[in-house]
């Protein structure tokens, strides 16, 4: 039987590619006030970032315990082996639920074949990841070859953002208040990536042109062979600045695939609106 491929809403997969490719996704939590959102189910990403360019403060929650206990029982009783391929650990609880719901099922199921990979990666990055892991277990890959390979393609997703406004990423913690209000006087920009899970800042840039071509460099210092990867890009509502970096991406390397998504409301809530992400592969 092949392998289910199960994933979380962070993933910030088009709901369509993911039913396509047979992907069971679990949805984390948004929260605005006591109003308790689905990411990627009853949370609408563009009314969010409607609401916090108003000045909402929306707030997020891991998949729920009982969530996996239940998704992973569905699975053991049916003796369907799965593969959850998780949210990086380092930006949320989710990959740790996982792993104590699958202890506790285990205890009744002792056979049923369930693994959980964190890969250390976020948004539409952690996407291609899913989708990568999808197309082996449709190949009949035993698991522990699944396993082996969707590692080593997560461990080389490269992650390269920016965020229009530093307020949102003040807000959890990841830039000081000062820089947050300097950064917005001067109109600069940060790039960040991601490294071990995190998200770590790379370098401030004077302008929103000129990060976009500073993202595309980076992707010329970093990528292998782009021009025939499948290159994502999500976004925080704002499909003009995709289109400039396409434009970018297909003038200086050939770019022609592309997989584009709206940042669900997990990340979204805390990167803010505005965002732009690129993702792809380096040299492996």
């Amino acid at each position: 039987m092949p392998v289910t491929i199960l994933t979380d809403s962070a993933s910030d997969l088009p709901r369509d590619i993911a039913e396509k490719n047979g992907i069971r996704v679990l949805p984390l939590l948004v929260f605005l006030g006591e109003q308790e959102f689905r990411d990627g189910e009853t949370m609408n990403p563009k009314d969010m970032f409607d609401g916090m360019r108003e000045g909402k403060v929306y707030k997020t929650a891991q998949v729920p315990l009982h969530e996996f206990r239940k998704t992973f029982q569905e699975l053991a009783e049916k003796k369907e082996p799965c593969l959850y391929v998780a949210f990086s650990s380092e930006l949320s609880g989710t990959y740790q639920s996982a792993v104590l719901a699958r202890n506790e099922v285990l205890e009744d199921y002792p056979d049923f074949q369930l693994e959980i990979l964190d890969t250390k990666c976020a948004s539409l990055g952690f996407g291609l990841v899913v989708l990568r892991a999808a197309e082996l277990a449709r190949q009949g890959l035993p698991m522990e070859e699944l396993v082996s390979e969707v590692s080593r393609h997560a461990s080389h997703m490269e992650h390269i953002f920016t965020v229009d406004n530093l307020e949102y990423l003040q807000r959890g913690g990841r830039v000081s208040r000062a820089a947050a209000f300097i950064g917005g006087l001067l109109n600069i920009k940060p790039v960040l990536h991601v490294e071990s899970g995190r998200l770590v800042p790379l370098e401030k840039i004077r302008g929103r042109r000129k990060v976009f071509e500073r993202m595309a460099a980076i992707m010329g210092e970093r990528g292998d062979h782009v021009k025939e990867q499948l290159i994502g890009i999500s976004h925080g509502d704002d499909l003009e600045a995709v289109e400039t970096l396409k434009a970018l991406l297909r003038e200086r390397f050939g770019c022609e695939s592309f997989l584009v998504s709206q940042i669900g409301g997990v990340v979204g809530a805390h990167a803010g609106p505005g965002t732009l992400a690129l993702f792809f592969l380096n040299r492996m």
